[in-house]
């Protein structure tokens, strides 16, 4: 699907706008064992990505209208010694603040009614699992509209590893990315691992995608309390 002709920033958002409309409908009509299938295997390459996890702090989002369940593999993460966190929004036009979750913690609800930790610790993440409605070929996502991931990646002292999930099909030839929108360093779908930046998606092997996120971590100091 191609982007629109113009880019002023009202046409872009209303595009965008559909867009995001069009995949969260297409996501809510996948057949339950579909999406299951899919979800398991985006599992299986997401689980070894980060294969010394201790100590690392792992933002995620809970599942949201059909969205890949990621609380699978967080779970392998955790049983190494991983923090897991989930984002809640402060206000608009502000970044996201994670807040610690484990299973059994306290919820309360959120914006969009979504699950979110009661009064626990805030931590800051080290790596993000980013779900995205859609992407583009080079990694940049098509989200909810607030900015509140794009926004919270830019303000950070050290960015976060970003890898988006999604699923191989919610691909857009261009989301007409804007001077705010950030790219996910990777993108992993049922189809496997791409490593994104901004640049043309490339397709990794497991042990090459592996070393890929080694080396942004030490790039970038990650992870923090380390």
């Amino acid at each position: 699907m191609n982007g629109p002709v113009s880019t002023d920033w009202r046409d872009v958002s209303a595009w965008r706008k559909a867009q995001r409309e069009s995949w969260i409908a297409w996501r809510g009509e996948v057949p339950d064992n579909q999406r299951v299938e899919w979800d398991l295997r985006i599992t299986r390459w997401l689980r070894p990505l980060l294969d010394k996890p201790q100590g690392m702090v792992i933002g995620f989002c809970w599942p949201y209208k059909a969205e890949f369940d990621a609380r699978f593999a967080v779970r392998h993460w955790r049983d190494q010694g991983a923090l897991a966190a989930l984002p809640e929004v402060v206000s608009k036009g502000k970044p996201l603040r994670f807040r610690r979750w484990w299973p059994g913690v306290p919820m309360t609800r959120g914006v969009y009614d979504i699950p979110l930790p009661d009064g626990t610790p805030e931590e800051v993440p080290d790596v993000a699992i980013v779900p995205m409605n859609a992407h583009d070929g080079r990694g940049y996502r098509l989200g909810y509209g607030g900015g509140f991931f794009d926004r919270t990646l830019a303000v950070l002292e050290r960015r976060v590893v970003a890898i988006g999930v999604t699923y191989a099909a919610c691909r857009v030839s261009s989301i007409v990315p804007q001077q705010h929108d950030m790219p996910m360093d990777l993108v992993v779908t049922e189809a496997g691992v791409q490593r994104a930046g901004g640049e043309p998606l490339a397709k990794l092997e497991l042990t090459d995608a592996v070393d890929h996120v080694r080396q942004l971590m030490c790039q970038r100091g990650l992870p923090r309390n380390q």
